[in-house]
């Protein structure tokens, strides 16, 4: 039986049809978003074909943070720098693989940032991983580019999302007005519009977090897990389900689309740092997008988005998703 087609929105229509209190899009802003979207159709093949064209393994180099890089992070890195870097209103980009920013030609005032390939640990055995990005705006616009103008909290995003490559490759988008997301035609080499007004439950029997760090996490964390782990006969009262990919674009995308919390929490492996992820390239962009379907994110003290980073590469303690478990998390550390 064959199944009926669908007529669905494609990513330029709805960036063309889409409004943000009451306003159209930039036509600068749907430029880049539309140059991200099409990096990532091109980069969805690259992984794809992995072994195929000799893409798995490492490149021998390092990044600005001195981790191995992959030969996929090194290529997608390059694709999405090429891929945007001719958008007319973009003033300059920055990358987790970078160390400086890069300015670029256009004479707008966005700012884009990027982990051009998260879980990378994943690309040799044939796990999701994805592209994470955000776009914020310079505060003064005729100045050159300098690196304080991308040091700015998560409340100024414009936008934010990610492409997670999967079974399907799909995007998660927000532009401050929810949360829509988009699966790639392979056929058409176009994102579909799949979900509009994505949300997260507030409650949860789901947590996402690598229980092999239990023994180094502080105790409201340690405390939340055993809760969790207890089940129906705990404190709880009811039973959890625990899951973990170790890849942080798609343990969300898990969140987005069904609940759960993920956490990657600070562990006394690395005291003196305040967390492994990245605030700028990976907990602002996913908090906005958790936030924008009804979630929380913290870093157990504050809200994510609320934090002024410092540093273009912080790093930060994350604790995302369903508001009830999050909600949970940030009293168990304010008690410690």
């Amino acid at each position: 039986m064959k199944t009926p087609e669908i007529k669905r929105n494609n990513f330029k229509q709805y960036l063309k049809s889409t409004q943000i209190q009451g306003l159209e899009l930039p036509i600068g802003l749907q430029e880049l978003l539309l140059a991200i979207g099409h990096t990532c159709s091109k980069l969805s093949h690259e992984v794809s074909q992995g072994a195929l064209i000799g893409l798995l393994g490492s490149a021998g180099t390092g990044n600005v943070q001195g981790e191995v890089q992959q030969k996929l992070d090194v290529i997608a890195n390059d694709l999405l720098i090429d891929g945007v870097k001719n958008c007319s209103e973009l003033a300059g980009l920055a990358s987790e693989e970078m160390e400086l920013p890069l300015p670029v030609k256009g004479i707008g005032d966005y700012l884009l940032l990027f982990d051009p390939l998260d879980g990378s640990s994943n690309i040799d055995v044939n796990v999701s991983i994805g592209t994470i990005f955000s776009i914020l705006k310079k505060q003064e616009s005729k100045k050159p580019l300098q690196t304080s103008d991308f040091l700015q909290s998560g409340r100024n995003q414009v936008a934010a999302g990610y492409v997670v490559y999967g079974p399907q490759t799909t995007m998660a988008l927000t532009l401050g007005g929810g949360v829509v997301m988009f699966t790639l035609d392979k056929v058409s080499g176009e994102f579909l519009l799949i979900k509009d007004a994505v949300e997260i439950s507030h409650s949860t029997k789901e947590f996402s977090i690598n229980m092999s760090n239990m023994r180094q996490w502080a105790e409201p964390v340690r405390r939340y897990v055993e809760e969790c782990l207890a089940g129906i006969g705990g404190a709880r009262n009811k039973d959890f389900n625990m899951r973990w990919i170790a890849s942080m674009v798609a343990d969300v995308h898990r969140v987005l689309s069904r609940g759960g919390v993920f956490m990657y929490p600070w562990d006394q492996r690395d005291p003196e740092k305040p967390g492994k992820l990245r605030l700028m390239y990976e907990a602002n962009p996913m908090s906005f997008l958790v936030e924008q379907a009804g979630g929380m994110s913290t870093n157990g003290k504050e809200l994510i988005m609320d934090l002024v980073p410092r540093d273009l590469h912080e790093r930060v303690s994350v604790m995302l998703g369903s508001k009830e478990e999050v909600t949970l998390l940030l009293g168990y550390h304010s008690e410690d």
